[in-house]
Order: structure tokens, then sequence, then C-alpha cells
């Protein structure tokens, strides 16, 4: 029998919801995140099968406490909610942007993954997936890149943030890494989301991006933990 679980934050749309069908259709039982309930219940109703409902607010800690209380046991967190408030450099991004920003993309995975840690320690084969952006990636910023015009310094308050993203990433993979716990960040490439709809150019398809996201979810024991991967496998430099 697969008594499997997952959590996906922000699954009620995009690649989070494509994210979620993948591990249902994997035989997992999956938590739908959403912030709003009417919105959760219609995607828990689309994606079908083993799928619940759980409102979650990644910014809301009494939300995230209220609910660890519905999940015993978790074998995948993905946190995949966030933010891209705009396309501003620094020097037009006030500090209220930042701040917003990183209350979901950076502090709200803090407060997500820390809350679920007992619930994903009672899975013997716990695995934990960032949904970053190469966007974040230092290297790529300052050198040819494949989803953002080197040398730019657009959306400056969201590229921060998920180069904060894979930092904590790779320090929570060290922190764990003696329990079992295989923690590493996806850059999804540009898709065809709300996040990415300021975008002058078309993105990809949300459901291929997803797929990487499966990938790392099922890592074996023996699988890398503490790395940047874009969605088709390939290692992304930090």
């Amino acid at each position: 029998m697969n008594d499997r679980t997952a959590l996906v934050t922000g699954a009620n749309k995009g690649i989070g919801k494509h994210i979620a069908r993948l591990l249902v259709a994997e035989g997992f039982t999956v938590y739908v995140g959403s912030r709003d309930a009417g919105r959760g219940r219609r995607a828990v109703e689309e994606i079908g099968g083993a799928t619940r409902l759980l409102v979650l607010d990644v910014t809301d800690p009494d939300g995230i406490a209220a609910a660890t209380g519905q999940v015993d046991r978790l074998d995948v967190l993905v946190n995949n909610a966030g933010t891209l408030p705009s396309l501003a450099p620094p020097t037009e991004a006030g500090p209220e942007e930042f701040r917003r920003t990183y209350e979901a993309n950076v502090f709200g995975v803090v407060a997500v993954t820390n809350a679920f840690l007992p619930a994903l320690r009672r899975s013997p084969h716990p695995r934990i997936v960032n949904v970053s952006s190469g966007t974040g990636s230092l290297t790529w910023s300052t050198s040819p890149n494949p989803q953002f015009v080197p040398g730019s310094g657009g959306a400056a308050a969201y590229r921060s943030s998920k180069a904060a993203l894979n930092a904590l990433t790779l320090l929570y993979a060290q922190t764990l890494a003696g329990e079992g716990f295989k923690v590493n960040a996806l850059a999804p490439g540009r898709r065809a989301t709300d996040l990415d709809s300021r975008s002058d150019s078309p993105g990809g398809d949300p459901a291929e991006a997803a797929q990487g996201a499966l990938r790392l979810a099922l890592l074996p024991d023996d699988g890398p933990t503490g790395a940047f991967f874009s969605w088709d496998g390939t290692p992304v430099p930090w």
C-alpha cells in the first residue's frame, strides 16, 4: 500500500498545481496548499485523486501552525508559493517591495519548512524541493543566462530573494543530511503563469517545469542534496 504524502504550497494554480497533479499520479496523497480556500477547493476538484485542501498562507504564522495540526506525516514538501511584485531594478524598488517579496519567498519558506519538520522526520525518505529561479543564480547574472539578460538589474527584489532561497537550500541540506533528507532547489525556467505575466516574451508550459520538481521529490537515497537543478535535470550554478 502506498501511503506517501506530500504538501505543495501555492498549489491552486500554475506550476504548483501541475506538481500536485504529478504527485497524485505517482500515488501520493497530496495536500494542496492555498491561501484562498475557494480556489484551493476548485484545484482539489480539478486535480482529483487523493488530494486534500490545506488552507495555508506562508506569510501567516498562526495559519501555518494551524495547518501543521492537520498533517501527521509528510514525505515530500514542495515550497512553491512565491511572488514577483515587479521587474524594477534596485534603484526603483523601495524597501517595502523587498519586504513583501522576502516575506513570501524567503521567510515563508523558513516558516513552513521548520513548522513541518516534525512531520517530515516521521518519513523514512524525506524530501524538500524549493522552487527557486535561474534568475537568482549569481553566476548566471554575470554570464550567459538562459533565463535572464546578464548584466541587467531588473526584478531586483524577486531575484535577490531567490538567491537567498538558494543559500537556504544549501544550509538546510547541510543541516539535515545526517537525517536522510534530500533538499534541493529547482529553476523552473520562464513559464506561462500569473507570476511571469509582466514578461514581454511568452513563457513555456508550466507542466514541463513540474516534471523537474517531481524528479527531485522522488530522488533515491543516493541522490544529490544541497544542489540546484534546472527543470530538465541539468545543474544550475549558484
